[in-house]
């Protein structure tokens, strides 16, 4: 079904999905705009009922326990992004003539005449350092500006929040530019594909389609990666604005209306004068940390968009220079007798996992988790080189053995087979007996955490707790 734009909120009923964060934040916004709403959530916890209890004293209804049936009256239903679009409310919805949309595009209907652009960032891997290293670079242009949407702030808050900004870095999940029909950024990047999350989605071209929709109206610049053939294939099927430009980025010498990668110099041959002379240094490999290749890449991701935006070169290096990474993305923990230890537990699938042993030569690799579906043959047999042994965990870990059996044979291999307290350190001792001096153990898990862990930041805080008690052991 076609989107179809609210000129007025007042008295409309509308049905929020979900109890989270993003939900919360659309039934106080929609409710403050005279809007009836009530919230379903099938979860009836003690927390859910302190949140009920919360959002019911400002006049928001809350239903908990039943989030299958369309509450009677319902003119809109906005959900919170990892509802799947089978579930039983969405298909009463749809039997009863009722839009579904999500809180990005309530976002973006809520915009008023003089808003922010937006700068739009989606891909499998890589969106949210992407879009954090945009605001740096904003920033450092003397920008307004902040990262929201799949991070930081709900973007409904920003969107009615009274601060005022000169553009905006957005990061989209694939669920929530499902839910985004009308949404049409200045310029936007899909920085890779690979299959993940497929659960939601139903299939591989369902996952890329909604992706794609990052482009759709796009004025200024499509931004692709020319390593992934599938990003340049969702460019060249968006509609855009004329005049819109697709734009790649290469770890590579770049073609014209490319940036790539010459003698440890990022340069644009997109936004210069005679781009098919000429080239503009932007900054130094060494400008950003760390500089991984897959790093690099979103880095000259980040810089495309903002040279889109008018942005100098100055700025470019300068917000680089200061970018500081979140944790838990292959970030240095210590070094133990010559072995250095990288925890980089947010690599929660296939396509990050081998962005990551790409950036490092001998590896022992302590990988597993839940697979959500994933096959791990490709991703051994292309790191296979790099691997001087793995520790595995996790439910999903005999995915990984057998993998490792069929394409790495001679790599030796520890399962363990314990999901309690003191897994992790365990892991970590078995990685230190199979490492040597000049050796790497990284924490590249290839899988979701919620097996053993809350999350992937609670897996990597307990590699990191490992290693120090390693370390003081070894003092």
């Amino acid at each position: 079904m076609g989107s179809r734009q609210v000129t007025s909120w007042q008295g409309m009923n509308i049905t929020v999905a979900g109890l989270g964060v993003s939900g919360i934040s659309a039934a106080r916004a929609l409710a403050g705009l005279g809007a009836r709403v009530t919230v379903v959530d099938g979860g009836d916890s003690e927390a859910h009922r302190t949140r009920a209890s919360e959002l019911g004293s400002t006049g928001i209804a809350v239903r908990l326990g039943d989030a299958d049936s369309l509450p009677e009256g319902t003119d809109l239903v906005v959900t919170s992004p990892g509802w799947k679009p089978s579930s039983p409310l969405f298909e009463a919805a749809a039997a009863a003539g009722v839009e579904v949309i999500g809180d990005v595009e309530v976002a973006w209907r809520l915009r008023g005449p003089d808003a922010a652009p937006w700068l739009a960032i989606t891909g499998t891997n890589g969106k949210t350092t992407t879009t954090q290293m945009l605001a740096s670079i904003l920033r450092a242009a003397g920008l307004r500006t902040a990262a929201v949407g799949n991070i930081g702030t709900p973007i409904i808050d920003v969107v009615q929040g009274q601060e005022r900004y000169d553009v905006l870095a957005v990061e989209l999940s694939s669920y929530q530019l499902h839910w985004a029909p009308s949404v049409r950024a200045h310029s936007a990047a899909v920085l890779n594909l690979a299959p993940d999350h497929l659960d939601w989605h139903g299939s591989m071209e369902a996952y890329a389609a909604d992706k794609g929709r990052i482009y759709e109206g796009n004025t200024v610049a499509c931004v692709y990666n020319v390593a992934d053939k599938a990003t340049e294939h969702l460019v060249e099927e968006a509609d855009v604005v004329d005049g819109c430009r697709a734009i790649g980025f290469t770890l590579g010498a770049p073609g014209p209306s490319m940036l790539g990668v010459v003698d440890g110099i990022l340069v644009d041959r997109a936004f210069v004068e005679n781009r098919q002379k000429h080239a503009q240094e932007l900054a130094e490999v060494a400008d950003v940390n760390p500089p991984a290749p897959h790093n690099v890449a979103n880095a000259l991701a980040a810089a495309a968009l903002a040279r889109a935006f008018g942005v100098e070169p100055r700025a470019v290096r300068d917000g680089l220079r200061d970018f500081r990474p979140d944790a838990h993305r292959i970030a240095h923990v210590a070094e133990v007798a010559g072995v250095t230890y990288i925890d980089d537990s947010k690599a929660t699938n296939t396509h990050a996992a081998e962005a990551s042993l790409a950036a490092y030569e001998s590896i022992v690799w302590i990988a597993g988790g839940l697979a959500k579906g994933a096959t791990f043959d490709e991703l051994v047999a292309g790191s296979a080189g790099r691997l001087r042994g793995a520790v595995l965990i996790g439910a999903d870990r005999e995915l990984i053995r057998g993998a490792l059996a069929r394409h790495a044979p001679e790599v030796p291999v520890v399962d363990l087979d314990r999901t309690d307290t003191g897994a992790m350190l365990a892991a970590v001792r078995e990685a230190a007996r199979l490492a040597e001096p000049g050796d790497t153990v990284l924490l590249a898990p290839a899988c979701a955490s919620m097996d053993m862990f809350a999350n992937y930041g609670t897996r990597g805080d307990a590699f990191a707790d490992a290693v120090r008690e390693l370390a003081a052991e070894t003092a």
